[in-house]
């Protein structure tokens, strides 16, 4: 029988908005449920959901509440007989509804757990759940065939960089957006095209490189520029949106006729399907069976000191755009 503490260290949202405030607490214990395991946290990373909610909140937060969302730990505690077991390494995205991981322990439903392979480096693993879901969901939702052409947006970014590897591999081929800085990175990691984001004639740059000027697929990460992307997709081809849906110019629509597919990791527990939930454990599992193939490449990470401070300004460099690296604060 393991004893554990009465208290735990964690780091609490106490205000959202642009000036959000982190506080360093100490909190009681979680007590765990049927179906839930007691992780001890190693590794938290961090995100754009993270940035987002930190200034925007959500209606199902009351604050002050325990933040952040994707983690890697050990399973030190469960019902007997339930996976996974005492003393597993595993990685999760964390369900938006219930407090975050950003604690010394957590307790977690066992169905939505990735076992992590013990070749793995925990803190690349905890920087993935958040980003590579969104990636592998938006990809999945285009449902392109080989040699297809997909346009993602923002490709510098966490989630573009592993959009852009996972698309390759898919064997279509890709066009982004980034810095002019990323460009020479971003061909390495597999696209065709890099395209200044600054530029305003994507579709004439497009027809320079290719000789057409229109996509079969869309990966649109910002939701600010929607509209734009969709004169560059071919009839009937399909968009997938990151975060969330535009107003739409209705005129565009019936030129177009898109698939529209939305991409929500939140939507999984906020449903309350487990179904949507085990499926989150899934693709935790092609995550890992990308790391151990050595098929992912991730850029340079920032590990950060489990503290109030540390992680304000990690996430303050992420909402303005300062910093694209994966941040993962170290918890044990």
């Amino acid at each position: 029988m393991v004893d554990f503490p009465n208290k735990m260290k964690a780091i609490l949202l106490t205000g959202v908005g642009p000036d959000f405030k982190l506080e360093n607490a100490q909190i009681p214990m979680p007590v765990c449920c049927d179906q839930e395991v007691l992780v001890k946290i190693e590794y938290v990373g961090l995100n754009g959901l993270d940035a987002k909610f930190a200034q925007q909140g959500t209606p199902c937060w009351q604050y002050p509440r325990v933040f952040g969302l994707d983690a890697v730990g050990t399973v030190v505690a469960g019902p007997k007989g339930v996976h996974p077991e005492v003393g597993t390494r595993v990685m999760w995205h964390n369900d938006i509804a219930s407090e975050g991981v950003l604690s010394e322990y957590v307790k977690v439903p066992n169905f939505a757990l990735t076992v992590l392979p013990p070749d793995i480096n925990p803190a690349v693993a905890a920087s993935l759940p958040t980003p590579g879901m969104t990636a592998l969901i938006a990809l999945y939702k285009l449902q392109l065939n080989e040699g297809d052409t997909v346009f993602i947006e923002a490709g510098n970014t966490c989630v573009g960089q592993l959009a852009i590897q996972m698309a390759k591999q898919q064997g279509l081929t890709v066009v982004t957006t980034s810095p002019k800085q990323c460009k020479t990175a971003l061909k390495k990691l597999g696209a065709e095209l890099v395209i200044d984001d600054k530029e305003n004639d994507i579709a004439e740059k497009i027809q320079q490189y290719f000789g057409v000027d229109n996509v079969q697929g869309i990966i649109d990460l910002s939701g600010q520029n929607t509209n734009k992307l969709l004169e560059l997709l071919q009839f009937c081809g399909r968009i997938s949106c990151v975060s969330g849906l535009a107003k739409l110019d209705e005129s565009l629509l019936f030129m177009k006729a898109p698939n529209i597919g939305i991409v929500s990791l939140p939507g999984a527990w906020l449903a309350k399907s487990i179904c949507a939930q085990q499926r989150m454990s899934f693709l935790g599992n092609v995550l890992t069976d990308y790391l151990q193939q050595e098929q992912l490449c991730l850029s340079e990470k920032e590990i950060i000191a489990f503290d109030a401070e540390n992680i304000h300004s990690a996430l303050s460099a992420r909402m303005t755009g300062t910093s694209h690296f994966y941040q993962v604060v170290k918890v044990a």
